[in-house]
């Protein structure tokens, strides 16, 4: 049976990697801390953790999700309070959606004090590798992979779960351009759309490449039937204010992920007694409201990105132009709002964050 965080074995790193980053110069995914937590699950239950200074890996040729992508993963982040301790934003919900995929994806469920439990060990013990500094974090990176030694399709037996971390400097620097995408499709309903499956991400690759290729930074996907409904923003839920309404699409057709991000700005934007409205929101709806001057906002929303505005959109031959980030009113506020709340500098209404 799996014990709490505070019990799991660690084997600690014999000299500390801290040294090779460079706190000024911070990129995204590029490089991983001292340690990683790894938990395995066979014949219906899961083995004690444990905490090993980072290395790779060695897997038979065979391993089931090489070969079938049995695999999801989570995006969380930690912060720096202003009194240097590292917090953790809502990583009980991450746990929850994790479970929902495990669930459409035959793969067992992880306890909560595996996830939660044990990313706050991981955390404590390389506590020196989350930066403190504005638009810095760590991001932490769980996972869950089948690893039955059979290429036969069927659900694995056996799985392994595991938390890497990486400090991270901005995921985008600058307001991002979108094509609006109706070729290819990233969700139909009964499908995976809503977790965070590996596959998700593997088939955006291809479409992505070839938008950058056209000068975008990413892709706004559309709906899978009528290919005018707005889906996703890249890797991230997306929202759009028209005249005094904040809207973003609902989550009623199981294609589109609930975002821990996405339920923060609802959450902060209702509080603040602004109109929001989750319902089906098409590019026709959008194009007009640009051309009546009335499209005031666009941001996407994630772990990695936070709140990332959208300069631009287009829609086969036509650009919408966005005005001036400095005149965005809900879009600037949701950004402090929640940096300050995940670095610790307001009180922390929600619960959202945690000690590590």
């Amino acid at each position: 049976m799996i014990s709490t965080g505070t019990n799991i074995k660690i084997n600690k790193i014999a000299n500390s990697r801290i040294g090779e980053i460079d706190p000024a110069n911070i990129q995204f995914g590029k490089n991983y801390s001292d340690h990683m937590l790894i938990a395995y699950y066979e014949n219906g239950a899961w083995k004690e953790p444990e905490i090993v200074p980072f290395t790779n890996l060695n897997f038979s040729p065979a391993t089931t999700f090489f070969h079938y992508g049995q695999a999801i993963f989570e995006g969380v982040k930690a912060y720096k309070n202003p009194q240097g301790e590292p917090i953790i934003f809502r990583p009980h919900d991450n746990w929850k959606r994790m479970n929902r995929s495990a669930n459409r994806m035959a793969m067992p469920d992880v306890p909560e004090e595996l996830f939660v439990g044990g990313m706050k060990t991981l955390i404590s013990l390389d506590r020196d590798w989350v930066p403190q500094g504005d638009d810095t974090s760590l991001y932490i990176r769980p996972f869950l992979l089948a690893i039955d030694e059979f290429i036969g399709v069927r659900p694995a037996e056996k799985f392994m779960f595991m938390i890497i971390t990486s400090p991270a400097g901005p995921y985008y620097n600058h307001p991002v351009s979108i094509y609006v995408q109706d070729q290819y499709v990233r969700a139909f309903p009964g499908g995976i759309g809503f977790t965070k499956a590996a596959g998700n991400y593997g088939m955006s690759m291809y479409p992505t490449q070839e938008i950058k290729k056209m000068g975008y930074d990413q892709i706004l996907w559309t709906d899978g039937f009528d290919h005018k409904y707005v889906q996703e923003i890249g890797t991230m839920n997306v929202f759009f204010v028209i005249g005094d309404t904040v809207i973003t699409p609902d989550l009623n057709a199981d294609t589109i992920l609930a975002g821990v991000t996405r339920d923060s700005v609802l959450t902060l934007l209702r509080e603040k007694g602004v109109k929001v409205e989750e319902r089906a929101l098409s590019i026709d709806e959008i194009a007009v409201a640009h051309k009546n001057g009335q499209l005031k906002e666009a941001f996407g929303t994630g772990t990695a990105a936070s709140i990332a505005p959208i300069c631009a959109l287009t829609y086969h031959d036509t650009k919408m132009e966005l005005p001036p980030l400095e005149q965005w009113e809900h879009t600037n506020w949701l950004k402090k709002t929640l940096a300050d709340i995940r670095y610790g500098k307001v009180a922390d209404r929600h619960h959202w964050t945690e000690k590590a």
